[in-house]
């Protein structure tokens, strides 16, 4: 079978839209991606392996602007230029978006079956306006299904997750020990992750390096903060012993170990050392934290389009594996305060693990290709 797969712009929508399409390749189907020339989706499509075809889309744009004026002019020949391509498929997933609309459409044009699949718990502007077009809307959360009119068709699959990532339930020992060497982690101490992203968050890193240095005696405790890229220099030097490269004693030879890092590209080595993990509560992460089983204290990114971030967080946080903390109630003190009693309570850790264990889908992948070749075989409406 042909399936082509719409997505990119951010890693939110590449990610699992190549975790689906390795899947599908597994099978023995072909697949092949449309996406725009600006976004991530243009290095790692590519990069993975997988055909790539760019295209003109454009953001959505909600101001007046010389831009919102020639926004249907763009729009008309973007799915001009994408209906050839969409024409010699059987099947169109459509990763959500303003990049997967376009392709969506032309698929509606050539009478091709169409897939959405949402990220999020509060679903994006582009999947609420194309739902109707699409045989099925596959979500990974339940709550995002209520947004959807009655008559749409929608089943809960999960949020793909990378294949490394899958790994880490089964080889949780052997990646601890690798990460522990490799980032210079004392084997004793209870681990705390802490992450913003992929381009980080100064205000969860700022509060972060306040709250090591209130926890400075803790000798039973290491945390390896990611800063991402552009805040790596600008925390380091915040942090009382920051200009040594490696790990950070911030209490002295028996205080807290602190391990700056700017970019991690096998998280799965941070996420098999961790007892605790604080981040943001983007759908990649909380996707990533729920395979893994691990507990978390979720800060969600407050100008999230629609707040979805707060309600992915909240909908972990009611199956009792995580804590959301909101970014207007996050401070040094209060995350020092959070780390703390939670890294003391192992009983309610493990409890949390064990409910962000059962929250998790690691056969999300699976269930998405299914849902794709069902819908392409006739399945969908």
């Amino acid at each position: 079978m042909r399936v082509i797969i719409a997505g990119g712009g951010t890693g939110g929508h590449i990610v699992p839209a190549l975790a689906v399409a390795r899947t599908l390749l597994e099978r023995g189907h072909d697949v092949s991606f449309l996406g725009t020339e600006a976004g991530l989706e243009s290095k790692m499509v590519p990069a993975a392996g997988f055909r790539f075809q760019p295209i003109r889309a454009q953001p959505f744009i909600r101001k007046a602007s010389v831009a919102t004026l020639r926004a249907p002019v763009v729009a008309v020949t973007a799915i001009r230029e994408c209906r050839p391509h969409v024409r010699a498929a059987d099947v169109v997933l459509g990763m959500g978006g303003y990049v997967s609309v376009p392709v969506v459409l032309a698929a509606r044009r050539e009478h091709v079956r169409a897939v959405l699949h949402e990220q999020n718990a509060v679903p994006g502007l582009a999947n609420r306006a194309l739902a109707r077009l699409a045989g099925v809307v596959a979500v990974s959360f339940r709550e995002a299904a209520r947004v959807f009119p009655r008559r749409v068709r929608t089943v809960v699959t999960g949020n793909p997750v990378r294949e490394q990532i899958l790994r880490v339930p089964e080889e949780r020992d052997a990646l601890a020990k690798e990460g522990r060497r490799d980032l210079d982690l004392d084997e004793g101490r209870r681990t705390v992750v802490v992450f913003g992203g992929s381009q980080g968050a100064l205000h969860v890193d700022r509060a972060a390096v306040g709250a090591c240095r209130l926890l400075a005696d803790r000798a039973d405790v290491q945390i390896v903060l990611i800063t991402g890229p552009a805040h790596l220099d600008v925390i380091r030097r915040a942090i009382p012993g920051g200009a040594a490269e490696g790990s950070i004693r911030v209490g002295g030879g028996n205080g807290i170990l602190v391990r700056l890092i700017g970019f991690l590209d096998r998280m799965e080595l941070a996420y098999a050392c961790a007892d605790l993990v604080v981040a943001r509560a983007g759908a990649t992460t909380v996707a990533e934290l729920t395979v893994c089983s691990l507990p978390a204290l979720l800060i969600p990114y407050p100008f999230a389009t629609a707040e979805h971030q707060e309600a992915n967080g909240l909908a972990l946080q009611r199956a009792g594996g995580a804590i959301v903390m909101l970014d207007g109630q996050l401070s040094a003190a209060s995350l020092a305060d959070r780390i703390a009693s939670l890294i003391d309570d192992q009983d309610r850790l493990q409890a949390m693990s064990e409910h962000s264990g059962r929250f998790g889908r690691p056969d999300a992948a699976e269930r998405l290709a299914d849902v794709v070749l069902s819908t392409g075989q006739g399945g969908g409406r």
